[in-house]
């Protein structure tokens, strides 16, 4: 994948501002894409946008396919006539610096099923077309997503391996029964996905116009508790009753003393390859039909993952089983052309893991809180970076790079204001300076480290069940200052666009001719 000095902002939809306790796909959203464009930045980068489950986490939801309802924008809707301002009428008061999910969703799911009975009964023959071409489009996912969607509504939102044995099994009598019986429930779930994909590509759109690439995320597990698993069991190591054999996790590591048990169910990868990988294969297909470049979560996973047997607590005990290896990329080399793939290589990395990734000439990560822990032989210091590779300050599963600083040891704080020559009264902007001056093509941090926030704006504690993915930016938070501070980073550095490049490069020659001419 060619890259050139480029920049970016890590923010996940949900941190945006808005009016109905979420951030979504509406103004707001175009406001932060205009935001982009006046800084020089030229990614912006998402976590999972499926639709959450338990714990609210982008990396457990329901479908690997669908978006998420949550971040529809209800404004939007309202400009389309699909809602009336009278519809409106009971929106709570919403608190504006964290999502708070329990009454978020009630509130949007009975504001969305207002919007699809006003569609049902309206006049709207070309949305009603749409409508109809887009299931035709995806029914390979969206039947199944919707009727997976819709029975657990039913049944009030348990996980499907707690249905009825007839719905569980997915017996075909039990499900076409269903299905008469339930139409519009059905129907509703697909309405919801098609506003979300047709509010989205039109984001998108207005994103590529402004010059902007959007990095998506693709988690290598998927959840138990998923249309994904519902339908394709044959496709992950699960026993005669469905339930898992051995989940996902990772041993011991810098996050967690006791590993962290992520409770995914695993793939079996011998019957993934005698499909040619036709699961994956589509799944790939439908994240890039929406970003531009795609994060592969434990990109590790690939080459061997941590297998914990069902039932336990910690993620201490496991084996490395092997993964699909270089077969893998191959076919989906092959099948997809060029892979626009960042490897998600963090943790512990094997001889392995480095020589797929660079087999297919894929970036690496790098992580500028990692680097002040050792020497400065340390990979993760910016002087070490080779071009090739994505650098953060942090990801959505690090505290913040002020959080950081503030709480870690004294040794590592010294390391730190010595290697930036800085006081550390600016860190979050000192660690910036010195990841956007390092080699490294392209570089992004989260719009925390941007707003200097503390600990108390983290995304992710990994291995916390529950309080995480909350932080919201404040609606006042981007304002000029803000962009012509980054704007002037990305000009130091190099990393503005190079069209932009171009017109300021010949501003200053005409002005430097204007200075040399005799007068």
């Amino acid at each position: 994948m060619k890259q050139n000095r480029a920049s970016g902002i890590l923010l996940h939809p949900t941190s945006l501002p808005g009016p109905d306790g979420i951030g979504d796909l509406g103004p707001e959203a175009y406001r932060w894409v205009d935001f982009l464009y006046r800084t020089g930045c030229q990614f912006w980068q998402v976590l999972p946008l499926g639709p959450t489950g338990y714990g609210d986490s982008p990396y457990q939801c329901f479908s690997a396919f669908a978006g998420s309802p949550y971040l529809i924008s209800i404004t939007i809707l309202l400009d389309q006539g699909l809602l009336t301002k009278a519809d409106l009428a009971e929106r709570p008061e919403f608190p504006f610096e964290r999502v708070d999910y329990g009454p978020v969703i009630e509130w949007k799911m009975k504001v969305l099923n207002k919007a699809f009975k006003h569609f049902k009964s309206g006049q709207d023959a070309r949305l009603m077309s749409e409508f109809v071409a887009f299931k035709e489009q995806e029914k390979t996912w969206l039947e199944p997503f919707a009727t997976f969607m819709a029975v657990k509504a039913h049944l009030g939102g348990g996980p499907w391996d707690k249905w009825p044995d007839d719905l569980r099994k997915r017996e075909p009598k039990a499900l076409e029964k269903f299905k008469q019986e339930h139409a519009d429930e059905i129907e509703s779930q697909s309405f919801f996905q098609f506003i979300f994909n047709q509010q989205w590509q039109d984001l998108r759109e207005y994103a590529h116009q402004k010059g902007i690439r959007i990095i998506g995320d693709i988690p290598i597990f998927v959840a138990y508790d998923s249309a994904d698993v519902w339908v394709n069991k044959e496709l992950f190591y699960l026993d005669k009753d469905g339930l898992p054999e051995v989940v996902a996790g990772v041993p011991p590591d810098y996050f967690s003393v006791t590993g962290q048990l992520w409770g995914n169910p695993l793939y079996n990868w011998s019957t993934h390859k005698d499909t040619g990988y036709a699961w994956w294969l589509r799944r790939m297909q439908a994240v890039l039909n929406m970003v531009d470049i795609v994060r592969l979560d434990h990109f590790r996973g690939f080459e061997a993952y941590w297998a914990v047997p069902y039932g336990n607590d910690t993620a201490v005990e496991g084996q490395w089983d092997p993964g699909p290896g270089h077969d893998f990329f191959r076919v989906v080399k092959e099948k997809l052309g060029e892979l626009p793939i960042i490897a998600e290589d963090l943790g512990v990395i094997t001889d392995g893991v480095v020589q797929i990734r660079d087999d297919f000439n894929l970036p690496g990560m790098k992580i500028l809180q990692f680097a002040f822990a050792s020497d400065p032989d340390d990979d993760f210091l910016p002087h070490n970076y080779p071009r090739h590779c994505v650098a953060y300050t942090g990801t959505h599963d690090n505290n913040t790079s002020r959080g950081w600083y503030d709480n870690a040891p004294e040794r590592e704080k010294d390391f730190c204001r010595r290697y930036l020559a800085r006081s550390g009264q600016d860190i979050a902007w000192s660690m910036i300076r010195s990841l956007w001056q390092s080699v490294a093509d392209w570089v992004l941090a989260p719009m925390q480290d941007f707003l200097s926030l503390g600990e108390w704006a983290r995304m992710n504690y990994p291995g916390n069940p529950s309080g995480n993915w909350g932080w919201r930016m404040h609606p006042d938070a981007i304002n000029e200052g803000l962009a012509q501070r980054l704007h002037e980073t990305n000009y130091l550095y190099g990393r503005l666009p190079q069209d932009e490049k171009q017109a300021i490069r010949q501003a200053l020659i005409e002005e430097m001719e204007g200075q040399t001419m005799p007068h």
